[in-house]
């Protein structure tokens, strides 16, 4: 299905989502062992990176030449910190596949100067030669990485304010104290997002319904950040049935 030039996937489950997105970016590193993947974190993925894992122990992928970069990570909170989200990517995929780890790429929550961090990773993903295939999950507001809606956003890199459903949503990284989840990130912008050359966008769960539906056939907006996917030429929404629920109500 195709709509405002997205290719729109959908699946009868969440399960069923994460295992076809792990196959296909199995297929990808067996055409590209080279492959750059910008990677997600979050609950959606989690899945799919437990079938990655799977993939790899049963000899089906191979990370040995893969370059990855995360789209964010906590501001003021060190890689070590077990609510990181270098510790998330350490736990549910670094740890269970043989990525190199010089060739794994992450933003540092606690450098001294945040934005000569950022102007750093931008300059680590250039030299990589850009991103081949950005993974992205979807907020229920319509953020992307650390895009918050508001009335602009930051093109590249950046540091960033969370807004308090972000920071409630990532709460389960902090035992579940909201007061203790960080109030800024960083995070790639959305200029930096658009410049991969694929991107795929998996969102599973009826809370993601409505967001899906403004990033498909919504206006192109700040307020809701992942609406600028829109103007990707190779972009490709991975919904299940809950989460494109209201696709079909506008006659999909």
């Amino acid at each position: 299905m195709h709509v405002n030039g997205m290719t729109i996937r959908r699946f009868a489950s969440p399960a069923s989502a994460a295992s076809a997105l792990a196959r296909h970016v199995a297929r990808c590193l067996a055409s590209n062992p080279n492959l750059v993947l910008g990677l997600p974190t979050g609950r959606t993925p989690v899945p799919f990176y437990a079938e990655l894992a799977a993939l790899h122990q049963s000899g089906h992928v191979d990370f040995s030449r893969a370059t990855t970069f995360n789209l964010d990570e906590f501001a003021g909170v060190a890689p070590e910190h077990s609510g990181s989200y270098r510790a998330f990517m350490e736990r549910h995929l670094f740890s269970h596949v043989n990525l190199s780890s010089k060739r794994i790429h992450f933003l540092s929550g606690v450098a001294p100067d945040a934005s000569a961090e950022c102007r750093r990773y931008e300059r680590a993903i250039a030299r990589s030669g850009g991103l081949d295939l950005m993974l992205l999950g979807l907020g229920a507001n319509g953020h992307i990485g650390f895009n918050e809606p508001g009335q602009s956003l930051v093109a590249f890199t950046h540091k960033t304010k969370l807004t308090l459903a972000t920071r409630q949503a990532n709460a389960a990284l902090f035992h579940r104290r909201v007061g203790d989840v960080p109030r800024e990130a960083l995070s790639m912008g959305m200029r930096t997002i658009l410049r991969a050359r694929r991107i795929i966008l998996l969102a599973t769960g009826s809370t993601k319904a409505p967001a899906v539906h403004r990033l498909v056939r919504g206006p192109i907006t700040p307020k809701v950040p992942a609406s600028f996917l829109q103007l990707h030429p190779a972009i490709e929404v991975w919904v299940d049935e809950a989460a494109g629920a209201r696709l079909s109500a506008s006659g999909d």
